[in-house]
């Protein structure tokens, strides 16, 4: 009983180990956030006239083999 007492003194606590996790973070400058935020929201766009432009020739294409 002594022996688990002495390894439970030992572990770091969960909070000291979350907040020495925390001091290891480094947050991206405000340029950094700027471009990742626009690279976002070019491929998103993208995507977006991708999917749409897909959604029609796929609806163009059902549409023309329904109507045989």
């Amino acid at each position: 009983m002594g022996e688990s007492s002495k390894k439970d003194a030992q572990k770091p606590s969960f909070f000291k180990t979350v907040k020495a996790e925390f001091g290891k973070i480094t947050w991206p400058d405000m340029q950094g956030t700027y471009r990742q935020s626009i690279a976002v929201l070019c491929i998103s766009i993208i995507l977006g006239l991708i999917i749409t432009f897909m959604d029609t020739l796929i609806q163009f294409g059902v549409n023309f083999i329904t109507s045989l």
